[in-house]
């Protein structure tokens, strides 16, 4: 049986804490796809810390995790993060395995990376220039190295190769940068890597499953950025919904059960791309600097603005979702009045539907407007409790997405999370 948790917006839903809350239930957590531009940011003994590929539930000692097939894995980053997990007395090398199909990045991703953020100019999709989209085009266009290339005594041979068919499209970019660093950097972290448990994941985790153990696939960024039904261009380059766990990880799709999406109270994005109910007003930046709005792996600002149930409901209808997780309701607390999109206004026609390419057309939010409960709502653990406008305001959406919100996260804390709705 396979539970997912993933996001219902253009990522940063806070995924992080609400797959650390529910991890205690499951025996593995799994990534499923995504790559360190993933920012997961969990509270550990009162101390923030940023997980960019290693699973959400590593702080469990009784939980397994798997970093799965869909993943593109940045050794470097990868290290550095088992390193800072240590910090935490965790002993990360007893319960984090590898799936070897999962791709590798190379020095020269990140190079090709910038080269086509910098050569698009104003039409720049806003990559974090990690290398992943170059990785996720060597993986579709049969080049890529994975994982399982490390056990290969011809691994450094394969490497090469690989390095002079980027440094040939480089030179055509007429883009040069120097890699010798990143190159030291990346050997040391191989020899890291191959100190884990490298191993057949598709396997590993339907053997799992045949013995009766619980499976959470989580997943990075959110449902508007999936490379087939976000916002194209301005995506990512992996699938992000919930089809994506089949591919991911190597399990059907009958094993899985729920979905679970995670989406905020309000609507954030970072990076470029159309973003129709985006406020550039004081109460935009009143959301910003209330919820901290900065992203976890860039430090970039969040663009911020109200809740998109348009974008929403698509997002529940290809996930098949069946509860919502709202995140950083208590942001909203100081507000007076809260709005809400209902529909988009198109060359004058009306919409319930999110359309083909957003950033080609002109969209006007159709918004409704709720009074705030402008209550400190921090301190409370159950539903009862929460103020009447609240609950008004967790309705209307229950009823316009037909999907149950059934828990609401109301801080950052673990224990922090109001569930049972």
């Amino acid at each position: 049986m396979v539970d997912v948790i993933l996001g219902l917006q253009w990522g940063d839903e806070g995924k992080g804490k609400i797959v650390d809350y529910f991890a205690p239930r499951y025996d593995i957590i799994a990534r499923f796809q995504g790559g360190p531009n993933a920012g997961h940011t969990l509270y550990v003994q009162d101390k923030k810390i940023v997980l960019h590929q290693i699973p959400s539930g590593i702080f469990h000692q009784k939980t397994t995790n798997l970093i799965g097939n869909g993943v593109v894995l940045d050794p470097v980053t990868f290290k550095r993060e088992c390193e800072s997990v240590a910090a935490f007395g965790v002993d990360y090398r007893k319960n984090l395995l590898i799936s070897q199909r999962a791709h590798l990045i190379v020095p020269t991703h990140r190079a090709l990376d910038k080269a086509s953020e910098v050569s698009k100019g104003n039409d720049k999709i806003g990559s974090t220039l990690k290398g992943i989209g170059p990785a996720y085009m060597d993986k579709t266009g049969r080049n890529g190295l994975r994982v399982g290339d490390l056990l290969d005594k011809n691994f450094t041979t394969q490497y090469i190769r690989l390095r002079l068919k980027h440094q040939r499209l480089l030179d055509g970019l007429n883009f040069h940068e120097d890699i010798s660093e990143w190159e030291e950097e990346f050997f040391e972290a191989l020899e890291f890597m191959r100190g884990f448990k490298i191993v057949n994941g598709e396997y590993f985790i339907n053997e799992q499953i045949r013995q009766g153990k619980t499976v959470l696939a989580e997943g990075a960024q959110g449902s508007m950025l999936d490379v087939d039904f976000g916002t194209f261009p301005f995506v990512t380059s992996s699938n992000t919904i919930s089809a994506g766990v089949c591919t991911g990880l190597g399990v059907p799709p009958q094993q899985i059960r729920d979905v679970i999406g995670v989406s905020k109270a309000y609507c954030t994005r970072v990076g470029s791309g159309p973003f129709p109910t985006e406020l550039f007003d004081a109460t935009g930046e009143d959301l910003r600097k209330t919820g901290s709005e900065f992203g976890a792996t860039t430090g970039r600002p969040r663009r911020c603005g109200w809740i998109d149930l348009v974008a929403l409901k698509f997002a529940c209808m290809v996930n098949g979702v069946t509860k919502i997780v709202m995140t950083k309701a208590d942001v909203l607390d100081a507000f007076e009045e809260l709005k809400v999109c209902t529909a988009y206004k198109i060359n004058g026609e009306q919409t319930s539907e999110v359309p083909f390419q957003m950033s080609k057309v002109p969209i006007e939010p159709l918004l409704e407007s709720f009074q705030g409960w402008k209550s400190d709502i921090t301190s409370l653990k159950n539903y009862d409790t929460l103020p009447v406008r609240m609950k008004e305001y967790v309705g209307f959406i229950n009823n316009y997405l037909h999907v149950p919100i059934s828990y609401i996260s109301n801080g950052p804390g673990r224990d922090q999370l109001i569930e049972n709705l």
